[in-house]
């Protein structure tokens, strides 16, 4: 097969959102191109670092005796997106960052967030983008929970945001994330 330069292309965030968010359970779209369930929300502008996927498999050698590699069987998989979410006075962010249960209000009416130890609630999460070529491509994550939230700084030449990993477990088939790629026909674009 010989090289194609229409196959390289450059991941773009959709206009009107690229991150949403829904409650674990929610149906999930099947398709680059699907309409989300409107228990999506969206979470609003990522900084310019975009996305992050760390697909990470690791193994352990087993060695025969003399030394030779016999077998290298997989003990650990974990499929992570980072991302640094810029809209830190939105309350679906302030939810999905510190818990939904401990974020009250509105930006208009006042926002409490109460900062404890309670566990972060998993959700599901889609990512559209918009690849080069006008290729749409989805990334749906059915059961994926932050498990990590960087050092949030507040300084007067730098926007403030909540980087996070998001770490994405296997739904009912297994599957950690599914990503659905697709030309858009001209009337999309």
């Amino acid at each position: 097969m010989s090289n194609n330069a229409n196959y390289v292309s450059v991941g773009k965030p959709m206009i009107g959102g690229a991150v949403f968010r829904a409650p674990l359970g929610t149906t999930l779209p099947t398709s680059a191109t699907a309409t989300l369930n409107q228990a999506f929300e969206n979470m609003g502008y990522i900084s310019e670092d975009g996305v992050t996927n760390n697909n990470a498999r690791e193994s352990e050698d087993i060695k025969a005796w003399g030394g030779d590699t016999v077998l290298s069987p997989q003990t650990n998989k974990t499929d992570t997106f980072g991302m640094t979410f810029l809209e830190v006075l939105n309350a679906i962010v302030l939810k999905a960052v510190h818990g939904d249960t401990n974020v009250d209000g509105s930006i208009d009416s006042g926002i409490t967030v109460k900062v404890n130890s309670k566990e972060l609630e998993a959700a599901a999460w889609v990512i559209d983008m918009e690849m080069t070529q006008g290729v749409l491509k989805r990334i749906v994550i059915p059961n994926g929970k932050i498990t990590e939230i960087s050092e949030v700084s507040y300084k007067d030449n730098e926007a403030v945001g909540y980087q996070t990993t998001i770490t994405a477990f296997p739904g009912s088939d297994g599957d950690s994330h599914k990503e659905y790629i697709v030309a858009a026909d001209e009337s999309e674009s």
